[in-house]
């Protein structure tokens, strides 16, 4: 390796069987490994956190450094929703009709002090957090938060894609949570 790609680094291996030319693994660890290093979020931004996330998207914080960097802005090909801002009652519906049309498996995160609780409105106009209408995974805590706080929920995010398992989705408690939430 040459001295300018000296500080690229490799993704540790997960855990397994090494011998001299094999190396075997669980197919779980495998899938979570890839699941970790390409998420695709989608960015449902409404507010000042919206402005926070294009600052972690900027080459200052670099987002892409977390495989990140392919936002979508369509549902059906993103895994990530990143919901950051206000979000008004009537803008529930579409919240979660976007995340109905993501695929499986998909992880949700709120952004800020407004989509985690409704923030300083508390009207009867917005929705009193995101996890009222879906299910959320991580929660970024801020008003508006930093982008460094932002990157902290993309690694739990990937901790949590990395080590779920891949029959999670299809257990009787997912599909409990999910019709809790009226979504089939």
């Amino acid at each position: 390796m040459s001295d300018n790609n000296s500080n690229l680094t490799m993704v540790d291996a997960p855990e397994g069987v090494e011998g001299t030319g094999f190396f075997a693994t669980s197919l779980e660890k495998v899938v979570g490994l890839a699941r970790k290093h390409s998420l695709w979020p989608l960015p449902f931004a409404t507010s000042c956190c919206g402005i926070e996330y294009m600052a972690t998207m900027g080459s200052h914080y670099d987002i892409s450094r977390f495989g990140s960097e392919r936002p979508s802005f369509s549902p059906r090909q993103a895994d990530l929703l990143m919901v950051m801002g206000t979000i008004a009652k009537k803008m529930g519906p579409v919240v979660k009709q976007v995340y109905e049309q993501m695929a499986e498996p998909r992880w949700v995160i709120a952004v800020g002090a407004c989509a985690t609780s409704g923030g300083i409105f508390d009207s009867y106009s917005v929705l009193q957090g995101i996890d009222r209408i879906i299910p959320v995974d991580v929660y970024v805590p801020g008003c508006p938060p930093r982008p460094e706080q932002i990157l902290d929920g993309l690694m739990r995010i990937q901790d949590l894609a990395e080590n779920e398992s891949i029959r999670r989705r299809n257990s009787p408690e997912y599909q409990a949570l999910l019709a809790s939430y009226n979504i089939k």
